[in-house]
Order: structure tokens, then C-alpha cells, then sequence
């Protein structure tokens, strides 16, 4: 319980520390507008699973990904000058579609709403 404690700590760690060197320190143009929605990391701390999304189309998301994939290592040494681990973990990136299958929810559910009322002419 306790390990699974810390290693959630880490993961929180790592997403607060990884959305500030996106924000602050990435410097390529085709990574912007990104949310780094959780994070996933192997009791070993050897691997972390990076969740994502940004909502634009599905080509942006792709070059998204690519940039985020192409700048991990970068990302990574950064990254261990912040965390106060014996490893840090490869970062491995991964689109993350709940915001995007939300908001299509949400409209849904505003369109069968509004189609329910009757008008109020």
C-alpha cells in the first residue's frame, strides 16, 4: 500500500514537473496547446506513461505526438535534475481521447436537450 502510495506521488511529480518544462522550456513549434492529462509509472520507476491530448484535428494531434516523442530524451534529463529519484523514468507519450470523447458527450447530450424543449414561441 504504501509503495503504491509513492508511486502515485511520483506520477504527480512527474506531471507537474512535465507540463512546467513543456510550458517553460520546449522551444518546437508543433507541440503547443498540450494537457497532459495523468501519468502512469512502472513500480521499478524505469518507464512512465505519459497521457496527453489537445484538442485540434487529428493531423495536429500526430505532429503533436511526434514533437512530444522526438523531444522525450530532452524532456527526461530535465526531468531528473527535478525529481529526487534513484532512475528517472523513459517517458513514453500517449494520446489521451477522454477530454475530446467528453466534450462530443456533452454536445450530445445539449442537442437532445434542446431537441426535448418545446418552443417557447
Amino acid at each position: 500500500m504504501a509503495n503504491a502510495q509513492r508511486l502515485a506521488r511520483v506520477a504527480d511529480q512527474i506531471q507537474r514537473e512535465l507540463a512546467d518544462i513543456i510550458r517553460l522550456e520546449l522551444r518546437d513549434p508543433r507541440v503547443h496547446m498540450v494537457t497532459i492529462t495523468g501519468v502512469d509509472v512502472t513500480p521499478d520507476l524505469m518507464h512512465a506513461k505519459v497521457y496527453v491530448t489537445s484538442l485540434g484535428p487529428e493531423a495536429e494531434r500526430e505532429e503533436t505526438l511526434a514533437g512530444l516523442r522526438r523531444a522525450a530524451g530532452f524532456m527526461r534529463s530535465l526531468l531528473g535534475r527535478r525529481l529526487h529519484t534513484h532512475a528517472t523514468p523513459q517517458l513514453h507519450f500517449l494520446y489521451d481521447p477522454s477530454i475530446e470523447r467528453g466534450v462530443r458527450l456533452t454536445h450530445l447530450i445539449d442537442e437532445a436537450v434542446s431537441g426535448a424543449k418545446p418552443d417557447a414561441d
